[in-house]
């Protein structure tokens, strides 16, 4: 499970494009409380990760945020177009 939460992550990075908790575990068929326990610490490279609500990574400060994370409005927010994306 580890390495396909790693394959989300480089992803995200890769494309500097947020993503729901809930859009990233359905894709990874786990619950978003999982995902966020499996993330481990708060650091720049999983915040792309966001909540829904908010569209913000949840509990992240400012100095925790990756410094790009503002560059684009979109946000995956289905299961279907990550996994699209990634062929997990």
């Amino acid at each position: 499970m580890q390495n396909k939460i790693t394959v989300v992550v480089d992803y995200l990075n890769k494309v500097t494009t947020r993503c729901t908790y809930n859009a990233a575990a359905a894709a990874l068929g786990i619950t978003p409380q999982a995902l966020k326990k499996l993330l481990g610490d708060r650091r720049p490279e999983t915040s792309w990760l966001v909540n829904s609500g908010t569209e913000e990574p949840a509990g992240y400060t400012d100095e925790e945020k990756h410094p790009a994370l503002y560059r684009t409005k979109r946000i995956i927010k289905s299961a279907e177009v990550l996994t699209r994306n990634l062929d997990l």
